[in-house]
């Protein structure tokens, strides 16, 4: 059997929403699709909350990292393994949408020029329709896309060929410009239009969140903030907010993300972290 879509879950420290992420991911799946699990460290409650799904007949591998590898090597790893048509990833606070897959794929399917089609993690609010209607664009089969150069790294879809055309992520390259990467190789990137939800529960905005207050959120810390220099709710909630606007605004020339370009925006980046304020995209 040929298979579609191979989709990892990373788990860390992550039994507070394992519950929920996890059942929700192996319900959409198709009878081709197949969900593979790595999990970094030893927090014993994430192991035992995989513990009953790692002979689901879903989940086609596990591996255990007794070390906290982050994202890298186990989605390298994926692409590397896997056969399938598509690979994606699936992070373990976010809840796909049921029937993600299938519009992704056809939207694929009937559009071959497309990278990374990728799920909309923010609420409502944080939708700007005036703004993303300019980078929205009708493909064919009745599909739309809200045009990015990259997605977040989670509830996206991606031709498992142009991982085996452009490799894997860098060991310097996260996978925003991974993203960037394969636009620049001429793939159209972005959101699947009319937005297809993907519930962040670490955005202290989702019902299911943990993080209510800064101790929470110390305590939980995602990454994307620990990066940014985040210690608040109010800074975290502030930063998913500008990072929503930016999907919204951002260039869509290649060029505006490589040289002297990048260079000023990471000096920008450092600067405010030196003087203890979040850094901004």
């Amino acid at each position: 059997m040929t298979r579609r879509a191979d989709i990892l879950m990373i788990t860390y420290r992550s039994a507070g929403y394992l519950h929920l992420s996890l059942p929700r991911l192996l319900e959409t799946l198709g009878e081709r699709d197949r969900v593979w699990l790595w999990h970094n460290g030893d927090d014993e409650a994430t192991l035992e909350a995989l513990r009953p799904y790692r002979e689901d007949p879903r989940v086609h591998r596990f591996h255990h990292s007794r070390e906290n590898v982050r994202l890298r090597e186990p989605t390298n790893w994926l692409w590397q393994e896997s056969s399938a048509t598509y690979v994606s990833k699936v992070d373990d606070d976010c809840r796909v949408s049921p029937g993600w897959l299938d519009t992704f794929a056809a939207a694929h399917e009937a559009n071959p020029q497309l990278g990374v089609v990728g799920s909309w993690r923010h609420p409502e609010e944080d939708f700007l329709p005036d703004l993303a209607a300019r980078k929205t664009v009708d493909l064919a089969g009745g599909h739309r896309l809200m045009r990015n150069l990259w997605v977040q790294g989670s509830g996206y879809l991606l031709p498992r060929a142009l991982t085996e055309r452009h490799g894997g992520i860098r060991e310097d390259e996260a996978f925003t410009r991974y993203c960037i990467r394969l636009a620049r190789g001429g793939a159209l990137n972005g959101f699947y239009f009319p937005f297809v939800a993907e519930d962040h529960m670490d955005d202290p905005r989702s019902p299911h969140t943990l993080i209510r207050t800064d101790a929470d959120l110390l305590e939980r810390m995602p990454l994307s903030a620990s990066a940014n220099g985040v210690r608040t709710v109010a800074d975290w909630t502030a930063q998913l907010e500008r990072s929503a606007r930016v999907l919204q605004t951002a260039s869509l020339d290649v060029r505006a993300y490589g040289g002297w370009r990048r260079r000023v925006t990471s000096v920008r980046r450092r600067a405010r972290r030196l003087v203890g304020q979040p850094a901004t995209w």
